[in-house]
């Protein structure tokens, strides 16, 4: 094997777990306690660093530190796993997203663009509901068991609606790898996406905040029913991982959704100036991030049926709607 190219994997690897999700998730938390502290007018974290910089470098040592317990009854293998099964989608489904065109010969992707990106993304994501299940199960807590099986009928139902969302986009591209996200982004070069799709938009930011089980959609985790959820016998850096995996995934989602709708890199002067490319795309991925948190400071938790009955009777007919609605226009304009 080259070793050049191997010298590059593994920079490109380093990358996505240190900066983007590691780092990533955990200023994520800080950036979230931030923006919720400036809508209910109150201060937010300020005692550890200036500013409160080091909070989570101060929250990461304390769970470091905390006593790792296990329960009697659990299934120890799968007690273990289930938390390193969760994290792991989040921390490979950026390796797909480009974050900038071609600099000297070189592409500014993290890993590779592969040409069934799109589907890499659906087929990656759906692993996270399996740690969760056996989170749940393996606990031996009938209150970890229900928000285990909470959280997978959730997820489930509304990864319909997420995947119907990406067809949107895929019809869109006129490209002959129409599931390649780098000719995705190339497509959007004139128009994003979101101006002939708000509706596939809206409907991927729905099923996307409810895929990753964030307010309002966070039943799995409802406190007043069920302790706390699939994690409710977990502890130290085992209970770190999930919320490490929850934070990763509204990074990724951000990132997919500035990437399929938002034109991804694309912005003014980019042709001349290449590097503005990732400047633009993460500035994207913070107003969504923005949005995400804004959601959770202005709504209340749904209640389950009532989540239930929305993923299942508004946001699929809806999804399907719109692609039927994108294909009929895309052939009669194109004919």
């Amino acid at each position: 094997m080259d070793i050049a190219l191997l010298l590059e994997w593994t920079i490109k690897s380093l990358i996505i777990l240190v900066v983007f999700v590691v780092l990533g998730a955990a200023y994520l938390t800080y950036f979230e306690r931030r923006v919720l502290a400036r809508f209910q007018v109150r201060i937010g974290p300020n005692r550890a660093g200036p500013l409160g910089l080091l909070q989570p470098i101060a929250d990461t040592v304390k769970l470091i530190f905390k006593e790792d317990l296990i329960p009697a009854q659990a299934d120890k293998v799968l007690f273990i796993l289930a938390p390193v099964i969760t994290v792991i989608p989040a921390m490979i489904l950026l390796a797909v997203i480009p974050l900038g065109p071609e600099v000297a010969g070189i592409r500014l992707d993290l890993a590779a663009d592969i040409n069934v990106g799109v589907l890499y993304i659906m087929a990656v994501a759906s692993i996270a509901v399996y740690g969760i299940t056996i989170a749940g199960w393996s606990s031996a807590n009938k209150y970890a068991l229900m928000g285990g099986i909470r959280a997978t009928a959730q997820m489930i139902s509304y990864e319909l609606a997420l995947a119907l969302a990406f067809v949107g986009p895929i019809l869109l591209t006129d490209s002959p790898n129409p599931m390649s996200v780098n000719e995705i982004v190339q497509a959007q070069h004139g128009l994003w996406f979101v101006v002939l799709q708000p509706v596939g938009f809206l409907i991927y930011i729905m099923a996307a905040v409810a895929e990753i089980n964030r307010a309002p959609f966070d039943m799995p985790e409802a406190e007043q029913e069920l302790t706390a959820g699939y994690h409710t016998e977990y502890s130290g850096m085992k209970f770190a991982l999930f919320y490490l995996a929850e934070y990763g995934k509204m990074l990724v989602v951000s990132f997919i959704g500035a990437t399929l709708f938002l034109g991804g890199y694309w912005g003014p002067f980019v042709g001349r100036f290449p590097l503005l490319g990732p400047v633009y795309l993460l500035a994207k991925v913070l107003v969504l991030l923005y949005f995400i948190v804004w959601l959770r400071a202005t709504f209340p938790r749904i209640r389950y049926d009532k989540l239930m009955a929305f993923g299942w009777k508004f946001m699929l007919p809806l999804a399907i709607l719109n692609v039927m609605v994108t294909a009929t226009v895309i052939v009669l304009v194109g004919g």
